[in-house]
């Protein structure tokens, strides 16, 4: 499934001495926005979300993967069959054959 980034145009508007954006009503609700948000500066640009952001914690991803019906018998054997990295980090060197 690709990722859509959708653009809009928006405008700063005047807040005091200081600056801001109207976001349109149907985002704040679909992205269950509140009263304070988390800005975050990346290299492409500016990330507004929500401050409540629901990451799982272990427990709760332990169980969600528990709860998936993924068979993971063939693990050790992909592991096992993969081809070495060609530039592994220095944590992951191989030992030189002799």
């Amino acid at each position: 499934m690709e990722k859509q980034i959708r653009a809009r145009d928006i405008k700063l508007v005047p807040i005091g001495n200081s600056k801001g954006v109207r976001l349109p009503k149907e985002l704040i609700q679909k992205y269950g926005l509140e009263n304070s948000l988390l800005l975050e500066e990346t290299d492409t640009g500016i990330l507004l979300r929500s401050k409540d952001d629901k990451k799982l914690s272990w427990a709760e991803t332990y169980k969600a993967m528990a709860k998936e019906t993924e068979n993971w018998d063939d693990l050790d054997v992909t592991l096992l069959t993969s081809p070495p990295m060609e530039n592994p980090p220095s944590s992951h060197l191989r030992r030189q054959r002799s």
